[in-house]
């Protein structure tokens, strides 16, 4: 199957994704967000909500809708953007990052429309959206569940568990994000607790293994068009990604998991990043 991206879609990707991380700074110029690991799958969190999951915001408490759980629920940031750009929420709500008459924080939450489940303590999406899964399957409905999970949370026991339990009721509707940027925190996950050799880890707990660019749309779309890669297999992506990513200043930096910017540091990096995003798409 042809699944070469047109042009435009491509463009619109990348200009949606400069919005999105400008909107992460903007928040880290409010009290601090952890800016790194948003970064890090803003390309991922766009691509989903752009070009693959059926969640818009006039169906977001559809039952047929798709679902996303942000596991790794400190990057929430990539979703309030992705969510303002989106129409899911005023973009000048935003502004409301960590104010007490908002719930605009450092963690998903429910007040908030397109979150669909609190997270935060790292090890727990991955059940939620198994049960999810497991709901749809049993009533025979053909929603995608997808949940993001950051590399270093696998060393959560709990996500084990919960892949043997997708495995044991075959849930090829679930699809497992990994956030691949080797760091956890302010270690790197190789140096804390190897997780190497992760894909056939991941095999022997029953999953459907494919990796990934996960800055690269195009092989994103081709990976993601050909869900569930196996019947009754859930599926797994490993997404290798950098922390920071768009800022090379920060990029691939264990110090840089959380930011606190002035409004004078956070508008110099916005406007760095624009320029740098102008060169990329003069590019394609």
């Amino acid at each position: 199957m042809d699944n070469h991206m047109e042009k435009h879609a491509l463009i619109r990707l990348k200009e949606r994704a400069l919005k999105v991380r400008g909107h992460i700074l903007g928040m880290a110029a409010r009290g601090g967000c952890f800016v790194g690991s948003a970064l890090s799958c803003t390309d991922l969190v766009v691509f989903l909500y752009s070009r693959f999951l059926n969640i818009a915001k006039d169906n977001l408490n559809d039952p047929g809708r798709d679902y996303l759980f942000l596991s790794k629920g400190h990057a929430v940031p990539v979703l309030y953007g992705t969510f303002a750009e989106l129409g899911f929420i005023h973009p000048g709500r935003l502004k409301n990052h960590l104010s007490t008459d908002d719930s605009v924080y450092w963690h998903p939450n429910r007040d908030i429309p397109g979150i669909e489940f609190h997270s935060g303590s790292l090890g727990h999406m991955l059940a939620v959206a198994s049960g999810v899964a497991l709901e749809c399957k049993m009533k025979k409905q053909d929603n995608r569940i997808v949940v993001i999970v950051g590399d270093g949370e696998l060393n959560e026991g709990s996500v084990w568990e919960a892949l043997l339990i997708a495995s044991a009721y075959r849930l090829d509707n679930l699809v497992i994000v990994v956030d691949r940027n080797r760091l956890q925190a302010n270690a790197g996950t190789e140096d804390l607790i190897p997780l190497e050799p992760l894909i056939p880890k991941l095999q022997a707990f029953g999953m459907s293994v494919k990796s990934i660019d996960g800055h690269d749309f195009q092989d994103m779309e081709d990976v993601f068009s050909n869900i569930p890669f196996e019947a009754d297999r859930p599926g797994v992506v490993i997404a290798h990604t950098i922390r920071g990513k768009g800022l090379p200043e920060i990029e691939d930096r264990v110090d840089k998991w959380f930011c606190k910017y002035s409004d004078e540091e956070a508008g110099r990096l916005i406007k760095a990043l624009k320029s740098s995003n102008e060169r990329l798409l003069e590019a394609i």
